[in-house]
């Protein structure tokens, strides 16, 4: 069977039906999250910021028809797996909020759990780092940014409750300038885990340059 879909004719599925039991077919949506998955698994090969569908397809023994009934474009599976990257990175630094009283150590602990997400997900950090978007659909590379936005303001919110703790004088002013700093930590981290093809981890020394960064 090489399709998500393909049924059998009536002759074949009497004579399987005599000789086997019939196999669950897997829901629609255990299908869509199997092509995600496995999209995430190629982007982490080498060369895997270039995965077409009918590499995934192929992946899959299946054919492109088949990927299309499920996702209208490679775009919209990018999306899919945009949509797990910023769901499940902005609930673990929402969690470390919680979890830590001191606003320090919620921006030391909030840029721990991102670079972990990424440690253990190399895939997605091909979509983090805009490698896997490239000469894709611009609203991704919009997406992406807006999500790392928004990792940049949880980071400010959090300096600056500490800036005011201190009685800094302009404490907005410093957690804007701390946030591009955090962020930008992030991102080189990333960059450097997916241009040494996953040998630099993201966070090998954090500690040490977390606390020379949030002194």
């Amino acid at each position: 069977m090489n399709d998500f879909d393909s049924t059998p004719d009536a002759d074949q599925e009497a004579e399987s039906s005599a000789s086997q039991p019939a196999r669950k077919r897997p829901a629609k949506g255990e299908r869509r999250i199997e092509i995600l998955q496995a999209f995430a698994a190629m982007l982490q090969e080498p060369g895997g910021e270039k995965v077409t569908t009918a590499a995934l397809a192929k992946r899959l023994s299946v054919s492109e028809a088949a990927l299309y009934r499920h996702f209208a474009s490679k775009a919209q599976m990018l999306e899919g797996l945009i949509d797990f990257i910023e769901d499940s990175v902005l609930a673990l630094m929402r969690q470390a909020q919680e979890k830590e009283a001191d606003p320090q150590a919620q921006c030391a602990r909030m840029m721990q759990v991102v670079l972990q997400f990424g440690q253990v997900n190399p895939g997605m950090v091909r979509i983090m780092v805009g490698d896997a978007l490239l000469h894709e659909h611009e609203r991704l590379g919009v997406r992406m940014q807006l999500f790392h936005d928004k990792i940049e303001s949880m980071l400010r919110a959090s300096w600056r409750a500490h800036a005011e703790r201190l009685g800094h004088a302009a404490p907005t002013a410093d957690a804007k300038a701390r946030g591009e700093v955090m962020i930008n930590v992030l991102q080189g981290r990333l960059l450097r885990f997916a241009r040494s093809g996953w040998r630099a981890q993201p966070v090998d020394g954090l500690n040490e340059a977390l606390g020379i960064m949030l002194a």
